[in-house]
């Protein structure tokens, strides 16, 4: 690839919300020529032709990449391991191999059990952008604008295929950053998995409560707002947790002796103690989280 940046073939495998809002992003910006879709779903494949997501269809993951300059993994973390069997050597000289999982450890564990012939050319990969929606009809052009997306490379990645996803990204108005798998990891384990984990959970607990129906008969819109992640999807946050263990079970640890320590201040009516909580965790939100402009 020039420096330019330019894609002759994009192969997407799992045409979702990520896959499809990488695919639209690089056919808009007119980096790319022609978008590959492949999955296991032949009817989600058809529409997403239809819709213009992608250009051509193919279920053979090997057939798939034989071509591709770029192939992106939006599959399930689940998935991945089958996956990069199958491909392990199909792709191309010079083509560059990511993936948009939310667990980076896991899959470059995975990776170096499955990539014999391909390692060099994988670029570990996240965007730091979603939607509790998914599916290739929620997919948009410019989802990842003014975004994180954060790279992890390994020591087998070249440094060729490191600067051309760097490239990939920013074609499409993401802010990219490195760092490694496990910095990753801890990092997502605090801002997005175990903010995910408590809104199910809530849900969990008030569904299971006598008086449910009267709760979310008058749940007003800050209730709505904690919980809409809750809408996201089971199968890729199951997936999320067994492969984020370690981290998301510390950030749990963390959040329990919090949990303890409201509860005990509640408890003892300790008035000052309560409104000193509170305090902090309001001028923490405050300094830290720039209101979304984008």
């Amino acid at each position: 690839m020039s420096q330019s940046f330019r894609i002759t073939q994009l192969t997407v495998i799992g045409v979702g919300l990520i896959g499809g809002s990488m695919a639209r992003a690089l056919k808009g910006s007119g980096a790319c020529e022609k978008v590959l879709g492949c999955g296991r779903s032949l009817a989600n494949l058809e529409y997403a032709r239809r819709l213009g997501v992608i250009d051509v269809i193919e279920q053979d993951v090997v057939k798939a990449v034989k071509d591709a300059d770029v192939v992106v993994v939006a599959v399930p973390l689940g998935a991945i391991p089958e996956l990069f069997r199958k491909i392990d050597g199909a792709l191309k000289s010079g083509a560059i191999l990511t993936d948009v999982g939310s667990a980076k450890g896991r899959v470059v564990q995975q990776a170096r059990e499955t990539l014999e012939r391909t390692l060099g050319a994988f670029v570990p990969g996240h965007p730091i952008a979603g939607s509790e929606q998914s599916g290739v009809d929620a997919s948009h052009a410019g989802l990842f604008k003014g975004r994180c997306a954060i790279l992890t490379p390994i020591q087998e990645t070249t440094p060729e295929a490191v600067a051309g996803t760097r490239r990939l990204w920013e074609c499409i108005g993401a802010r990219v950053y490195e760092m490694t798998p496990e910095a990753h990891d801890q990092v997502l384990a605090a801002t997005s998995h175990l903010p995910h984990l408590l809104a199910y959970t809530l849900m969990h607990t008030l569904l299971h409560t006598e008086s449910r129906e009267q709760i979310f008969q008058f749940a007003a819109g800050g209730f709505k707002d904690f919980t809409r992640i809750a809408s996201s999807d089971p199968v890729m946050w199951r997936d999320i947790c067994l492969a984020n263990r370690d981290a998301i079970l510390a950030m749990l640890q963390k959040f329990n002796t919090d949990i303890e320590c409201i509860s005990r201040l509640i408890r003892e009516g300790d008035s000052e103690g309560i409104l000193e909580f509170f305090s902090h965790a309001k001028a923490a939100r405050d300094q830290y989280i720039v209101k979304d402009k984008t």
